[in-house]
C-alpha cells in the first residue's frame, strides 16, 4: 500500500480528490481566512532563516580589518603593509574617538596570523557542526520541528547578546562557538517544517520562500553594518540579537507543529487539530477525503515512535544500506556547495571589492522577487518543478565551478579584468545559491518523516564543515588567490558528480515511515 501525498494544504485542483473539488461551494470568507493563516504560518517559519543568515555572515563586518591612513607620510605609506610601521605613524579610518570598529582594531590583531584572525569564524562553524551532531535528532524524536526551532532561535539570540560583552578574542570566539551550536538546526527545521505542511505542487515554492528570507537577512546585515560603520562592532550584534529574541516569542505563540511529525509520535488528535486549523473546512463533518487521509497518512504510526530514543533516527540512517548510501551521496555535493556558498561570501574582501556592496550584490542574486532583473526565481522554480533533480544539480555544479576557476584566470591589473572577475564570482554564486535550494528539496524528498530532519541535518553538516574549510582558504587566499577561488571551483565540480548515485524524486510524494520508503523504492525499481 503506497501513500499519496498526504499534505492537503495549498493543494492544486489536479491533485485533489472529488470531495475536495466539491468543497468549492464553501464560503469565500472561510477560504480566505484559512489561506491567510497558511501564508502567515509560512512567513513566520521562514523568518527564522533571516536571523540565521545574519549570524552566518556577521563576521564579514565585525571581524574585518578596517581601512587606515598614515599620520606622517615621511615614515608611512598607506599602500604598504601596516605591520611595517610603528603604531604612532598611522591610525584607523572612521571615528577617531574609538578603536572598536571591529575586533581587529579593538584588540590589535592587525598583525596576527591568519589562524588567529580566522579563529572566531572557525569556532562559530565548529559549533554548528557539533550542534547538528548532538541536536538535530531531537526534531525527529522528542522535541519536534517547532520546539527545536524555537529553542534554537531563543538560545542564538541570548548567545549573540552575550557576545557584546566580550573583552578579548578568546571569550569572543567561545561565545561565537555557542552561537554556532544554537543556530545549527535552524536551517533544517525551517525547511522541513515548511515542506511537511504543503502538497507536492507547492514544495518548490516554500523552498524558495525559505531562501528568500535567508537572502533578506544577508541584505539587511550590510545595511546595519554600513549604518553603524563608525560605531563599535558591538552595535551590530545588538541590532541582530533583539529582533531574534522578539521573533522567538512570536514563533512559539503562533506557529503550529508539523502534523506529520505529530502523527508519527502517536499524537493523532493534535495532528487533526493542526490540519483542521489550516484547512478551509472547519466543520468536522465536511472534512474531505484528502484531509482525512492526511491524518491517517495511509498507515498507522510506527509502534516504536513513542519509544524513539535520542539517536534512533541516526541509527536508522546508518543501519539501512540505502539510507547510508543516500546520506553519503548527499553529503559530498553539500560540501561542494558550502565551499562556494560560504567561501565566496566570507572572502568578498579578497576580491578588492567594497565589503558592503559586495555582500549586497551577492545577496541580490538570490532574491526571487528581483526576477524582473535577475532570473533566479524563474530558474529556481523551473528547475524544481520541471527538471530532474540530478540533471539540474549537476549542471549548476559545473557552471559554478568553471566560473570560480575563471575568476582567478581573469585577474589582471586592467579594469576590464577586474569587472570580469566580479562578474564570474557572482555567476558562480548564482549557481551555488540555486543549487543550495534544490539540494535541500531533494534531501527532503529522499527520506521519510521519521528520519527526514536528521538526514537533512547530516547533509547540512557537510555544508557547515565546508564553511570551516573555506574560511581557512579565504584567510590563506589573501596572498594566493588560487588557494581560495581556484580550489572552490575544483571542489564543487568534483563533488557534483556524486548526485549521479542518487535516485530521481521530482514530482514524488513524501513518505512517512522507513517501510513506506522501501516499498516505494522497490515499486519504482
Amino acid at each position: 500500500h503506497t501513500m499519496a501525498d498526504p499534505s492537503p494544504l495549498l493543494c492544486q485542483s489536479n491533485s485533489c480528490t472529488d470531495d475536495q473539488e466539491s468543497s468549492d461551494q464553501r464560503s469565500h470568507k472561510q477560504s480566505i481566512s484559512s489561506l491567510d493563516e497558511i501564508v502567515e504560518q509560512a512567513i513566520l517559519v521562514s523568518l527564522a532563516s533571516l536571523f540565521d543568515s545574519q549570524q552566518s555572515f556577521i563576521s564579514v563586518y565585525t571581524e574585518a580589518e578596517p581601512t587606515w591612513h598614515c599620520l606622517n607620510n615621511t615614515t608611512c605609506s598607506s599602500a604598504s603593509n601596516i605591520c611595517m610601521f610603528p603604531k604612532s605613524s598611522w591610525a584607523w579610518d572612521g571615528n577617531p574617538t574609538t578603536t572598536a570598529l571591529t575586533i581587529i582594531s579593538e584588540w590589535g590583531l592587525e598583525c596576527s596570523s591568519a589562524f588567529i584572525k580566522g579563529l572566531p569564524a572557525a569556532s562559530h562553524f565548529t559549533g554548528c557542526l557539533l550542534g547538528i551532531v548532538f541536536l538535530a535528532t531531537l526534531a525527529d524524536s522528542s522535541l519536534g520541528r517547532k520546539n527545536l526551532l524555537f529553542l534554537s532561535c531563543l538560545t542564538m539570540s541570548v548567545a549573540t547578546s552575550l557576545t557584546i560583552f566580550s573583552n578579548n578574542l578568546w571569550i569572543y570566539s567561545l561565545l561565537r562557538f555557542f552561537s554556532g551550536i544554537s543556530r545549527a538546526t535552524i536551517g533544517t527545521c525551517t525547511i522541513v517544517l515548511l515542506t511537511e505542511k504543503v502538497g507536492t505542487e507547492w514544495r518548490g515554492l516554500v523552498g524558495i520562500l525559505d531562501s528568500f528570507f535567508f537572502t533578506i537577512g544577508t541584505l539587511t546585515l550590510p545595511a546595519i553594518a554600513y549604518t553603524n560603520r563608525s560605531s563599535s562592532w558591538t552595535i551590530i550584534y545588538l541590532w541582530t540579537s533583539i529582533p531574534t529574541l522578539v521573533y522567538s516569542g512570536l514563533l512559539y505563540i503562533f506557529v503550529s507543529e508539523s502534523p506529520r511529525w505529530l502523527f508519527m509520535q502517536g499524537r493523532q488528535e493534535e495532528a487533526v487539530e493542526v490540519i483542521k486549523s489550516l484547512s478551509p473546512i472547519k466543520d468536522s463533518n465536511q472534512l474531505s477525503l484528502s484531509l482525512v487521509s492526511a491524518v491517517s497518512f495511509g498507515h498507522e504510526p510506527a509502534a516504536s515512535s513513542k519509544e524513539s530514543s535520542f539517536l534512533s533516527s541516526i541509527r536508522e540512517l546508518f543501519v539501512r544500506r540505502w539510507a547510508l548510501e543516500r546520506t553519503l551521496a548527499l553529503m559530498v555535493p553539500g560540501f561542494g556547495i558550502g565551499v562556494v556558498y560560504y567561501g565566496m561570501t566570507l572572502g568578498i574582501e579578497n576580491l578588492g571589492f567594497d565589503i558592503y556592496l559586495g555582500v549586497v550584490f551577492n545577496a541580490l542574486l538570490e532574491i526571487p522577487n528581483l526576477a524582473s532583473t535577475i532570473p533566479s526565481f524563474f530558474l529556481t522554480f523551473f528547475l524544481i518543478q520541471k527538471w530532474n533533480r540530478k540533471s539540474s544539480l549537476l549542471v549548476l555544479f559545473i557552471i559554478s565551478g568553471i566560473c570560480s576557476i575563471m575568476a582567478v584566470v581573469a585577474n589582471d591589473i586592467s579594469n576590464a579584468g577586474k569587472r570580469m572577475r566580479i562578474g564570474l564570482e557572482l555567476a558562480s554564486l548564482f549557481s551555488a545559491y540555486i543549487a543550495y535550494t534544490v539540494i535541500f528539496i531533494y534531501a527532503i524528498e529522499l527520506f521519510p518523516t521519521c528520519v527526514r530532519n536528521s538526514a537533512t541535518s547530516i547533509m547540512r553538516l557537510a555544508i557547515i564543515f565546508a564553511a570551516i574549510f573555506s574560511s581557512v582558504l579565504v584567510a590563506a587566499g589573501s596572498n594566493n588567490e588560487f588557494v581560495s577561488y581556484g580550489v572552490f571551483g575544483l571542489v564543487i565540480i568534483c563533488c557534483g558528480f556524486f548526485v549521479i548515485c542518487l535516485p530521481e524524486t521530482r514530482g514524488s510524494s513524501l513518505c512517512d515511515t522507513i517501510d513506506q520508503r522501501e516499498h516505494k523504492d522497490s515499486v519504482t525499481v
